[in-house]
């Protein structure tokens, strides 16, 4: 509280002393980075820096300042023989954490420090909160998370982790406008929720009275464009499902998905490896990496179907066996079925209990029981699956693509059947049928080949971080007491 008190003391005298503490600009025309890097052709050049006071040293008539900006650090030095008594008044008043702007000229310390010797100093924004000690830092999780602020002034690592995510978001723009998408943008407040087995967020528009829901997912929407006649199209969408919050998933996130007529999930299978190894080529500059201790190599991709992953990481044959059997695979393995639990619906309880954890290599797990979703064509061959593929990584799934249940009958039967399943008295929130998109699809849609990227997950990879709230500036976080 005493630092406090001192600092608020600091900011009433330059009231006093007729000093804007909060100036509207100051004419910032150079960067910390840019100096040290160009420092042959700028010694005993002019400059104007701004930025925040990381650190400061005072010794009677001189004085050291490490600055920082958004590029980096340099350090400043002021004497007051070089800015006069009034200027280095204003220094002897500031604090660390202050925003401050100085003009001067470039040069190296007898020590043969880069630096800037002052010549005009002002303030710029007072630092009214003291900030963790340099030496001990900014270290709870917690707190970090709480006071994303205070992370990013502290812990200078975590802004590269969001300058990587922005670099990741911006190529694979680029990656599908080279080929000919079109970036296009879907409603994020829906009348009827669909596209995601998934629990929404409900809201009221006052003006219409009626109840509406965030997006849990953009695909029926983006399907009606295929139907519509675009032919590649692609959308980075914020989604909102009203479920778990854990170390790898937040309630509010990130994905892209794209589509394309006239392919099917082989073709999205190809072009997810290539803009997988293009990406990790742009941003790391290689194929290979390590995540939390783990080699990865993301220029190779092992395509395994969900019934051979079980025998390869559980060490379970689910081919061709029966209910019966099934169930029994289940019990003697520990994991919990619903009572009315089908073959594929059983399948798909022992991968997510037993194997998806296991796989740590880029895998592409092909072919689900077609109970896991109503908007996919049936495995040609195998009508008990459907050609459906997920991208796991680490123990992660990073993605979900499908070749696209165009046959709007059938697609009327699966969803109709998804809605009676999932009725439920007990819930806020009713299930309902999307009659609008099954109308688009009597239109008639091409072959389709459908992809989504979870983007936040693709970004813990790339960054070697072990939390999904590592890379998402503001987690959503339970309320402190």
């Amino acid at each position: 509280m005493r630092e406090v008190e001192e600092r608020k003391q600091n900011l009433e005298w330059f009231k006093q002393q007729n000093i804007e503490p909060y100036p509207y600009t100051f004419d910032k025309k150079n960067n910390a980075s840019e100096i040290i890097k160009n420092f042959s052709k700028l010694e005993n050049k002019k400059v104007s820096v701004a930025g925040r006071i990381n650190n400061l040293r005072r010794h009677g008539k001189i004085g050291f300042i490490d600055l920082e900006d958004s590029s980096g650090k340099i350090q400043l030095f002021i004497a007051i023989n070089d800015v006069g008594e009034k200027q280095y008044n204003i220094f002897k008043h500031l604090d660390r954490g202050d925003f401050i702007g100085i003009k001067g000229t470039v040069f190296k310390t007898k020590a043969g420090e880069k630096s800037i010797k002052v010549k005009h100093l002002a303030l710029l924004s007072k630092c009214l909160e003291p900030l963790p000690s340099n030496w001990y830092g900014l270290k709870d999780i917690e707190v970090r998370y709480r006071r994303r602020s205070l992370d990013l002034i502290m812990n200078p690592e975590v802004k590269k982790v969001f300058e990587t995510r922005t670099k990741i978001i911006n190529l694979i723009r680029e990656f599908f406008n080279k080929k000919g998408f079109l970036e296009v943008t879907t409603p994020t407040l829906q009348p009827i929720y669909g596209g995601a087995a998934a629990r929404p967020f409900k809201t009221f528009m006052n003006d219409l009275k009626m109840d509406v829901y965030l997006r849990t997912s953009n695909e029926l929407y983006l399907k009606r464009l295929i139907v519509g006649g675009f032919e590649k199209i692609y959308e980075f969408a914020i989604d909102f499902r009203n479920e778990a919050i854990d170390t790898k998933h937040n309630p509010e996130f990130m994905q892209i998905e794209a589509y394309q007529a006239y392919t099917d999930y082989n073709n999205m299978m190809d072009l997810f490896e290539e803009l997988m190894k293009f990406l990790v080529k742009q941003v790391l500059g290689k194929t290979r990496f390590k995540y939390q201790g783990q080699e990865i190599d993301f220029g190779k991709w092992e395509r395994i179907t969900m019934v051979d992953a079980l025998k390869k990481y559980a060490k379970i044959n689910v081919k061709n066996k029966s209910l019966k059997e099934l169930k029994l695979l289940a019990k003697k393995n520990k994991v919990q079925i619903p009572a009315k639990a089908t073959e594929g619906e059983i399948i798909n309880e022992l991968f997510e209990n037993l194997v998806d954890s296991k796989i740590i290599k880029p895998t592409i797990l092909m072919d689900h029981p077609k109970e896991t979703t109503p908007l996919c064509k049936l495995k040609r061959g195998d009508p008990r699956f459907v050609e459906r593929f997920e991208p796991y990584c680490c123990g992660m799934e990073i993605g979900n693509a499908y070749s696209e249940l165009n046959d709007p009958e059938l697609q009327r039967e699966l969803l109709e059947q998804q809605v009676s399943q999932r009725k439920n008295p007990d819930e806020p929130w009713t299930e309902a049928l999307d009659e609008d998109y099954l109308k688009s699809l009597n239109l008639g849609m091409p072959p389709t080949g459908g992809l989504g990227i979870g983007i936040a997950r693709l970004v813990m990879l790339f960054t070697d971080s072990p939390s999904i709230r590592d890379v998402i500036l503001f987690p959503f976080m339970k309320p402190e007491k």
